[in-house]
């Protein structure tokens, strides 16, 4: 166990505002720092992904080179077998992890991953199938259920992460834009949007551009650009968390048929200085609740509501690989404040509230820690 009682505010003076200015820019003075933290090293993986808690409060643990672990406090750690091969390298590999509504009953787990394509390309796609924990662990019948479209080269900006409808009847899905810009723009790819989906990985009904045709059908929403974080708040509101260029990253609240406005307008720049309009410039494109620039790399988000924190009930709770730590944003109608950094000096891919209220986080890299975090 290693115990980090440091808590590190906030400084407004890091935070700069880009040179067009946005009221969504993170520069709010912070709130003082709230408690010392307990931090305990619980295992270490190679190049963790994402994590998901099953209802008896084991965890299932992707790793991006195509493996998934099955983990237990004070257990043996195994791998489960029936995951499928993926295509590694770069961003790309095994992703998102997550049992379904009715796992309970069911068994049902939903794995995000990327595959190859014809000539040097590749998508993510996602794929259902069965959780069988009884003897070795292992997947059966799992099956392709969704596909980005189309295949495209590179290795970056796949996002592929899932949420739930807080009624269990829908999924929700991010598709990033591939580093190629303008299909975020495009209705007839599914890349750079935010998808809604039915349980089996259809277009659900009543989606707002269905009569369009085609993929466009499964569209939610769009204007996006690496989306690493989908979360249901407790009002039962869809917010994202993405990637910007060299500067912009962003919380959303994403609304059905909206435009969030990539490539077209961002609060950061291209990487080779070349400006992007900032989004006070389009207010017909959806802004962002809260921009960061410089960038907070983000990996994943929780909104806490355990009672370990009862002060941070409702907040974001945000993994940050840029900045090293987490970031505790407070949400404000539609809007968001940051309250506060939480200095871990390691990159943070994944974040998870455990079923008592404690915090988990997974570092980011080649021997990334699972990590508890609770009250000192």
């Amino acid at each position: 166990m290693k115990t980090n009682p440091l808590l590190i505010a906030l400084s407004p003076l890091a935070l700069l505002l880009p040179s067009c200015g946005s009221s969504s820019v993170a520069q709010n003075a912070p709130e003082a720092a709230s408690v010392p933290l307990r931090i305990e090293d619980k295992a270490t993986f190679k190049e963790p992904w994402a994590m998901a808690f099953l209802p008896d409060g084991s965890a299932l643990i992707t790793e991006k080179a195509g493996a998934l672990k099955w983990w237990r406090e004070g257990g043996p750690m195994q791998n489960v077998a029936g995951v499928p091969k993926v295509d590694y390298g770069g961003q790309g590999g095994l992703g998102d992890v997550k049992p379904a509504p009715d796992f309970a009953t069911s068994g049902t787990i939903y794995l995000t991953w990327v595959e190859a394509g014809p000539n040097d390309t590749r998508g993510a796609v996602l794929g259902k199938g069965k959780l069988m924990l009884a003897g070795a662990p292992r997947i059966e019948g799992l099956a392709v259920i969704w596909r980005q479209v189309p295949k495209v080269d590179g290795r970056g900006h796949f996002s592929h992460r899932i949420a739930f409808s807080p009624d269990g009847h829908f999924l929700f899905l991010s598709s990033g834009e591939r580093q190629k810009f303008s299909p975020a723009q495009d209705l007839k790819v599914n890349l750079g949007k935010v998808l809604r989906l039915t349980l089996d990985g259809k277009a659900a009904a009543g989606n707002p551009f269905v009569g369009k045709g085609g993929v466009s059908d499964e569209v939610w929403s769009y204007g996006h650009r690496n989306l690493l974080g989908l979360q249901f708040d407790a009002s039962g509101r869809l917010w994202d968390l993405e990637h910007g260029p060299a500067g912009g990253d962003e919380l959303n609240l994403v609304e059905p048929g909206r435009n969030y406005g990539w490539p077209l307008v961002s609060d950061g720049d291209h990487y080779d200085g070349t400006p992007i309009p900032r989004h006070a410039t389009r207010p017909d494109l959806a802004a962002p609740a809260i921009s960061w620039n410089p960038v907070i790399a983000p990996g994943d988000f929780v909104f806490y509501s355990g009672d370990r924190f009862p002060a941070w009930k409702g907040q974001a709770l945000i993994a940050g690989m840029g900045s090293m730590g987490l970031v505790r944003v407070a949400i404000e109608g539609q809007k968001a404040r940051e309250v506060e950094r939480i200095a871990l000096d390691q990159r943070i891919r994944e974040i998870r509230q455990g079923p008592d209220g404690a915090i988990w986080v997974l570092e980011d890299g080649e021997t990334g820690r699972l990590r508890k975090i609770t009250p000192r």
